[in-house]
């Protein structure tokens, strides 16, 4: 039986822009990062051959973009096999529901993000007082309530394998969720890093509509988990990756990519973890 899906009740358009929003970028051959408004969502696969899949789900009311997007990369009722989502924050499953009903795909997750895509669980209330601009002190605005995907969600696959994503394998990030996951190839190092580092400073409204360059912790007004984070950053630097699409900013490659990361994970304290705010104390030692 198909259950019915929802939104949470505080949902809605978030009026936040970049110079980014509506542009897309070929990063590989089979690797498409689209901007909307703030936010990056991804397409895997080659537009030859039409077998693609759809990472992330962008913000509130995106989904006519998302599918003209789609069709003019792959042609006309063109569909993604799946939707993979890094995690289940409100800017990355905006309009997945508007997705799911006019695609029919199946949606898949870390098992630990099911209860803030099951309707179960909120996520913890954004810190509007972390340390930082503008975007921190909008974020109360910004929905929190779970979506309910009903039986349309499915767990990724325990042996880190992604449906329909020949040669990429998931990896757990969390920090910024629990359940968070970014997405690797071996074959060319290529990550989709999700929120587990970004590249423009997300609590700073000038660089966010500008998006000036720059790797960064995930966005902190969300983040929970300081030192899962941190974590999630080593292991994501170990991999070397040689190009990095990720969840907020431009995509990245070759030495500012590798310098960057290796930048984050040594001065970690000082580059991403708030000096003050409601989730820091209990994760500096």
């Amino acid at each position: 039986m198909d259950q019915e899906m929802s939104y949470g009740s505080d949902y809605k358009f978030i009026p936040a822009t970049s110079i980014g929003s509506g542009i897309g970028i070929d990063v590989l051959p089979d690797l498409y990062s689209h901007t909307i408004q703030i936010v990056n969502i991804c397409f895997v696969g080659n537009p030859e051959t039409k077998d693609f899949v759809l990472v992330d789900a962008g913000m509130p009311e995106s989904a006519n973009e998302i599918i003209s997007v789609t069709e003019e990369r792959f042609g006309t009722n063109s569909r993604p096999q799946a939707i993979i989502l890094t995690h289940g924050h409100f800017d990355h499953v905006g309009a997945i529901i508007e997705l799911v009903n006019h695609w029919n795909v199946p949606v898949y997750a870390h098992e630990l993000e099911l209860p803030y895509l099951t309707g179960k669980m909120n996520y913890p209330e954004p810190d509007p007082t972390v340390e930082g601009g503008l975007v921190a002190k909008m974020s109360p605005m910004f929905p929190n309530e779970p979506i309910n995907l009903g039986n349309h969600i499915q767990i990724l696959p325990t042996d880190g394998s992604v449906p329909h994503m020949s040669g990429y394998r998931w990896i757990h990030t969390p920090g910024h969720t629990p359940g968070h996951v970014s997405l690797f190839r071996d074959q060319d190092r290529s990550l989709i890093a999700g929120d587990a580092f970004i590249t423009v400073k997300q609590d700073s409204l000038y660089k966010v509509l500008t998006q000036d360059m720059e790797i960064n912790g995930p966005p902190r007004y969300l983040t929970t988990d300081w030192q899962a984070a941190w974590k999630s950053v080593q292991t994501l630097e170990a991999l070397k990756p040689t190009v990095a699409v990720t969840g907020h900013g431009m995509p990245l490659s070759g030495e500012i990519l590798t310098n960057g990361l290796k930048k984050l994970v040594n001065e970690f304290e000082q580059i991403a973890i708030p000096d003050f705010g409601k989730y820091v104390n209990k994760n500096k030692h």
